[in-house]
């Protein structure tokens, strides 16, 4: 595409788990005019992230661009994982039940924590005076271990006095803090604590990220302000996002569904993302996506980071065909790279597949393989190894090596398996990419490492006899048919229970959605139609290849949009920036205290509690937009939603209030 001269182009770059994309936006049309992939480099994002970014500023002059954005799964994996720094945490007012809630021990072992004395009421009154020598003398205890520090005070939504007090010690050890009531203004004080200190605990890994992809840009002569897409679908600065990394939970699934809305150009959607490791469905309602009421879930705890209603399943481009009872293949949830990759990047293994496959005694497992990360260049950073483990890593130093070589006994098995785990390693096998690259669906890899593979893997769960070359390929085709048909069943399947709101129960349940997912449409004595609401737009790689059929099955409307592939980055360059401030009014007395941070106001009048609370609302909305890299034009939607008196008529009827201010505004 010829880029016009003069234009303006903001740029959007998504890590996922296979690759990191990157989309070139040009910001009066609202077109995309290029677009890139690169494969993702786990142990060190900030290489995929460069390569990507290089790619897409392809003709395309660096004054020129206006904007970079990124969306991220560092966040997330990093508290999955059990990544991150060592932090120290505050609890101001805990009792022992609402430290036992928190699950901050529990969630993050090694925090070093710290209850004492202070916090407030509902209405924002002191309780106990702050002790301040006990964190006083935490700090000085910990100094030596931790990094960064995270403060949760009782009922500190109410009043934050306690929480700054805490910063201002803090603040003389250098480390960074992360204060409950600055994260989140739910009265939930043990989730807002485990909230700051996960937040705390990721600060130092967003804080390198953000460093690297400012240098790539500063490598490529890119001066443009640098966004990062935020749980909820929106856009902030990176120097706030810095600050605040755990609102970047779910920032990928988040821009591919600000994306697929984009490029469908519809406002009620189902949004179906298949990645190489996961599939995540999110409905998008009036041009948004339903946001979590609850708070956005992450490694099997709740947290009270706003962000998208979202299901993630563990399918993909890249999950393992497995076998499944009389050789029938299912598709597990773990990731595994492709054979055709791998083949393509190691051609050395298609001889070690044909010899294998030509002997019919052939070693077990010839069908996987052990290797490095594409693209690693350093030694992992894996801390205790045993001599058996770091000679597994050796072995592959220099190239794949088969998985039955590696993992030769049962202990074996379980150090390869430690070592995958951490990112040391990989295994590639057998996948849905390899059966779409035999069936010609695909084709950016190496086919004859897909169908090498296929045999092999058929041979193994089905003891397959030895094929003449001319049979070679029609087996492997029918082989790739039946894989293709298994992740269709299951792309219907989690389609169908994240839209019921949960999987089918009992042999009837079963049986329905079996026969909606197989395109039979028949139980029992039943006609079974199960189909989205809303059209469904599929994005992600591998959308083309799977959501055409699973919408024949289903009856449904099926859109894959163009550029679908990187709607993930599509998103995060196409994003805004909103900003919500909340503030409490509560009554006592013929009082009214207004809560809007540090210590509460007191007037003795409602309507003027109302427009006190409404103006601190709508001033501190505008001055986050700006501090998270909004532009001028900005808009404040304001809603109250009161507690009255019943019998009483206007102002006078006020119990209590919460004015909650939401600033819009493009990119600055």
């Amino acid at each position: 595409m010829t880029l016009p001269p003069g234009a303006r182009y903001s740029i959007g770059i998504d890590t996922g788990g296979t690759y990191t994309d990157a989309a070139v936006v040009e910001m009066s049309s609202r077109l995309v005019v290029a677009t890139a992939k690169a494969l993702t480099t786990k142990g060190n994002l900030s290489i995929g992230v460069a390569e990507a970014l290089s790619l897409a500023l392809a003709g395309v002059a660096p004054a020129d661009v206006a904007l970079v954005s990124l969306s991220t799964t560092l966040a997330t994996n990093a508290i999955v994982e059990g990544h991150g720094s060592a932090i120290g945490v505050i609890l101001i007012g805990f009792d022992d039940g609402m430290a036992k809630r928190a699950e901050i021990e529990a969630a993050l072992p090694g925090a070093r924590i710290l209850r004492c004395d202070g916090g407030h009421d509902h209405a924002g009154r002191e309780t106990r005076e702050l002790d301040v020598a006990a964190v006083s003398r935490f700090l000085d205890d910990t100094a030596a271990v931790v990094d960064a520090y995270a403060v949760a005070a009782h009922w500190s939504v109410r009043n934050a006095s306690h929480e700054e007090r805490a910063r201002e010690l803090i603040a003389a050890t250098g480390r960074p803090v992360s204060l409950s009531s600055d994260l989140a203004h739910a009265l939930d004080a043990p989730r807002r604590a485990l909230t700051a200190a996960l937040n705390a605990r990721i600060v130092h890994r967003i804080a390198l990220l953000i460093e690297a992809v400012r240098d790539a840009m500063a490598g490529h002569g890119v001066a443009a302000p640098l966004l990062v897409v935020k749980g909820d679908g929106t856009l902030a600065s990176a120097a706030a996002v810095a600050l605040r990394p755990v609102e970047t939970i779910l920032s990928g699934p988040a821009a591919s569904v600000i994306g697929a809305r984009f490029l469908s150009g519809l406002d009620d959607l189902v949004v179906s993302d298949v990645g190489g490791t996961t599939t995540d469905i999110a409905v998008v309602e009036r041009g948004w996506p339903r946001l979590d009421r609850h708070g956005a879930m992450v490694g099997g705890r709740r947290t009270l980071v706003r962000a998208i209603d979202v299901r993630t399943f563990g399918l993909g481009g890249d999950s393992e065909v497995v076998s499944q009872g009389a050789g029938r293949v299912v598709l597990s949830a773990g990731r595994v790279a492709p054979l055709s990759l791998l083949a393509a990047r190691h051609p050395g293994v298609l001889d070690t597949m044909r010899r294998a496959l030509a002997d019919p005694t052939g070693e077990s497992h010839a069908d996987r393989f052990v290797l490095r990360p594409f693209g690693q260049r350093d030694e992992p950073g894996v801390a205790g190894l045993s001599q058996t483990e770091l000679g597994i890593l050796d072995s592959v130093r220099e190239g794949p090596a088969p998985l039955a070589r590696i993992a030769s006994s049962p202990s074996r098995q379980r150090m390869l398996r430690r070592l995958v785990e951490a990112g040391a390693l990989i295994v590639a096998a057998f996948t849905p990419s390899d059966a779409a690259h035999i069936l010609g669906m695909q084709g950016q890899w190496s086919r004859e490492g897909a169908v090498l593979g296929a045999l092999l893997l058929e041979r193994r769960i089905r003891m397959a006899r030895p094929r003449g070359d001319e049979e070679t390929d029609a087996a492997a085709r029918r082989f790739a048919e039946e894989v293709l048909d298994a992740a269709v069943r299951k792309s219907g399947r989690v389609l169908i229970e994240s839209l019921a709101g949960g999987p089918p129960e009992g042999e009837v349940g079963d049986g329905i959605v079996e026969a909606a997912v197989s395109g039979e449409g028949r139980f029992r004595h039943l006609s079974v139609n199960l189909r989205p609401a809303a059209p469904l737009v599929a994005v992600g790689g591998p959308a083309p290849i799977l959501y055409p059929e699973l919408g024949r099955r289903l009856g449904c409307e099926i859109v894959l949009p163009p550029h679908g592939e990187v709607a993930n980055a599509v998103g995060a360059a196409v994003g805004v920036v909103k900003a919500q401030a909340i503030v409490d009014i509560s009554s006592e007395g013929g009082l009214y205290r207004v809560h809007g941070g540090g210590t509460p106001v007191t007037v003795d009048d409602p309507t003027r509690a109302l427009a006190l609370a409404t103006d601190l609302a709508r001033e501190r909305a505008l001055e986050l937009a700006a501090e998270r890299g909004g532009g001028r034009d900005r808009h404040v939607d304001v809603h109250v939603d009161r507690v009255d008196l019943p019998g009483l008529g206007g102002d006078a009827a006020l119990i209590a209030a919460t004015i909650v201010a939401e600033c819009w505004a493009p990119p600055a």
